[in-house]
């Protein structure tokens, strides 16, 4: 699931590395730009513009380097470093035509301005990411909810009152065959070629790959991209443990399409392991079955028991590729998100230190200068932060993976609103793990207004995501669902205080509410809590405005590559 978090600007020197040529930012190997040569017809293509009330807002990503000491890593895993990131371009390709189309070269040279060019490549596309996809650049369409999973001509009840194979498919794109009628084509067959290089590239890699569970993994990951069968390179990668470099790969997330949440997009990280704060962290997913028992919601919202061998690891990321590097930067993972999967195996969870450091010093603790009460502001800690983004990836595997008295998944119940409610779900009850375990003296590091205090400084991050990000949409919730119970106040300095009494009840009120409409799979009832809060109010907005004034940057960019790391 994807991730959590944001952060930005510090030197206004905006990563600016690229005028016919792609941001350094982006995910290419930045050896070479060849995917930017452009079509002569397309030199005389319109130049696009930025539209006039986004001159001040192109700074909202801090550029940050994604480096790493590699070397203490032998030859052959270098090798097999650069190989990765090879591979990972081609998911940022396929990211780009998922999301935005065929045409990211003659889009990008249509942009004559530098920074502009930037934030159109931060964003893959013209629509604004962390400002609920808002066309920036003159003359562009709005952004398709489905994005190009679908056909631009079709409708939310075309496609609901058709029936073909594969029509709720995680792996296959709709398109329209000779009698216009709706039909599904794997990912397979639609991005055969690209897929057979990746799958080449991830067989390399698996001939430089010393640990031999990381090679099968890479073996069997190549082998899915060519069938469109997933489910056995997941279990190969639950079953990793010792692999000190990670890949996770592929088509994951669905959060792009926000028509039905259906459609999985393409992305890749590249990680190196951190081993001393992995071995802190391994003690925690052993809870997992208890802390299910103890949820507060009805017994029967608890019966699906999660798997009780999950992995929980800490990653320097030195790559990202396609939809995680498309705006907010995400700084932890809970996969598979196959719920089978994950009630055989559990899922391992990733925390991205290095991303989320970056994330910490240069938005949060700003933000919480702007917002949070002196006397609370010592209670901001990176040890809560961290405990908090990584007690949300563990609490992905709590609750409930399929609707009550129904083969039905939540993920297919709730549709386009799954994702938001499932983020929702993993803070919630992240900050319920850090309570029963603080009690338990399970965690010994800082008190429970530690993570408050931090967690509410942290819906302020997520929340400037915007109504496009499932991440933002769940914070807007919470943020208002807090409010109603009083869990915060707010002083007429326009500064925050929490109460520590009231956010405790409200955390069970919320984990309640959200357990037991995934249970149920009340799609209406999701619907209807997603409008009355899942919207930012009048004075929210002003205290964000309060942000953007001070110059906090909303997000992080990365400069990465085979040249940044040092390769060859």
């Amino acid at each position: 699931m994807k991730n959590l978090s944001k952060s930005y600007i510090s030197a206004i020197a905006l990563v600016v590395c690229s005028t016919l040529t792609m941001s350094c930012n982006k995910p290419q190997n930045d050896t070479t730009v060849t995917s930017l040569e452009v079509q002569e017809s397309d030199l005389n293509a319109s130049e696009l513009t930025l539209t006039p009330e986004y001159k001040n807002r192109l700074n909202i990503y801090f550029p940050v380097t994604l480096s790493a000491d590699i070397s203490h890593l032998s030859d052959n895993q270098q090798q097999m470093l650069a190989v990765l990131i090879d591979a990972s371009l081609i998911m940022d390709d396929l990211f780009w035509k998922q999301a935005f189309g065929e045409d990211k070269a003659a889009f990008l040279s249509r942009i004559s301005d530098p920074a502009v060019k930037n934030f159109a490549d931060i964003n893959y596309g013209p629509w604004d990411r962390l400002n609920g996809d808002k066309v920036f650049l003159s003359g562009e369409p709005e952004k398709q909810l489905g994005a190009r999973f679908y056909p631009a001509d079709m409708t939310k009840e075309e496609f609901e009152n058709s029936n073909f194979a594969d029509k709720d498919g995680l792996y296959s794109m709709v398109r329209r065959n000779d009698q216009g009628e709706l039909t599904a084509i794997p990912y397979s067959s639609y991005f055969a070629e690209e897929l057979k290089r990746a799958a080449q590239l991830l067989k390399k890699a698996a001939t430089l790959a010393e640990d031999k569970s990381f090679a099968d993994y890479l073996n069997l990951r190549a082998e899915a991209l060519l069938t469109n069968n997933y489910q056995a390179s997941d279990y190969a990668w639950m079953d990793m443990k010792t692999n000190p470099i990670e890949l996770v790969y592929g088509p994951i997330e669905t959060y792009e399409d926000q028509l039905f949440g259906y459609r999985a997009a393409f992305e890749s990280y590249v990680l190196l392991k951190d081993l001393a704060w992995s071995e802190r962290l391994s003690k925690y997913a052993s809870y997992l079955p208890e802390l299910q028992q103890g949820l507060p919601v009805a017994e029967k919202y608890k019966a699906q028991m999660p798997g009780a061998n999950a992995d929980l690891n800490a990653y320097d990321v030195i790559y990202y590729a396609g939809h995680s590097n498309a705006g907010s930067k995400t700084i932890a993972i809970n996969l598979p998100n196959d719920e089978e999967v994950q009630l055989k195996k559990g899922t391992r969870r990733l925390q991205l230190k290095n991303a989320m450091q970056a994330k910490f010093d240069n938005i949060l603790v700003p933000i919480s200068k702007q917002l949070i009460v002196p006397e609370q502001r010592q209670h901001i800690t990176f040890n809560a932060f961290f405990a908090n983004t990584m007690f949300h990836e563990v609490a992905h595997g709590l609750g409930i993976k399929s609707v009550l008295d129904s083969e039905q998944t939540v993920r297919q119940a709730l549709k386009e609103h799954a994702s938001a409610l499932e983020e929702g779900k993993a803070d919630i009850l992240g900050l319920y793990m850090v309570q029963q375990l603080l009690a338990k003296g399970v965690i010994d590091e800082g008190m429970l207004e530690d993570y408050y205090v931090t967690f509410m400084a942290g819906i302020f991050r997520s929340v400037r995501f915007g109504a496009s990000s499932a991440h933002g949409k769940a914070n807007m919730i919470r943020f208002n669902f807090f409010q109603e119970y009083q869990a915060f106040s707010r002083r007429d300095d326009g500064l925050y205080q929490v109460d520590m009494q009231n956010m405790s009840k409200a955390i069970d009120a919320l984990s309640n509410t959200i357990l037991t409409l995934q249970g149920d799979g009340d799609y209406n009832g999701v619907a209807k809590l997603v409008a009355d809060k899942g919207i930012i109010k009048e004075q929210l907005q002003q205290d964000l405005d309060r942000l953007t004034a001070a110059d906090i940057p909303v997000d992080i960019d990365f400069k990465q590559g085979i040249h940044t790391l040092g390769l060859k």
